[in-house]
């Protein structure tokens, strides 16, 4: 069945970084897959996480840096970074800020991230 979906939702988070799911639990109900729009201002980093969904990261402007077990992969506008469930990660972005799309299947879901206190 088609669907169209009329446009994303905004996920309030704190640190100034704007998400705007288009596909995923919040916006349409989609646990299976969650696609999201990302803003983040120069210098946003979140808490550690060791989530349990694939998380596929296509980056527009700017740079993500994902620190991970193996060390720390910075990830240019043009570039794409993936990570597998399990592994412990931390994004930020870089001092230019960074737009990017996230697709994690399954959906994202707080509880599935694993986030450090």
């Amino acid at each position: 069945m088609v669907r169209r979906i009329e446009g994303p939702t905004r996920v309030p988070v704190p640190g100034g970084k704007l998400i705007d799911e288009h596909v995923g639990r919040v916006n349409s109900a989609d646990e299976a897959i969650s696609i999201a729009h990302m803003v983040a201002p120069p210098g946003w980093e979140e808490p550690a996480q060791t989530p349990s969904f694939t998380e596929y990261t296509v980056v527009l402007r700017g740079t993500v840096v994902v620190a991970h077990d193996g060390g720390v992969t910075e990830v240019a506008a043009g570039q794409s970074v993936v990570t597998e469930p399990g592994e412990t990660v931390r994004y930020s972005a870089g001092p230019e800020g960074a737009e990017y799309i996230a697709v994690c299947l399954p959906a994202f879901s707080p509880e599935a991230a694993n986030r450090s206190s």
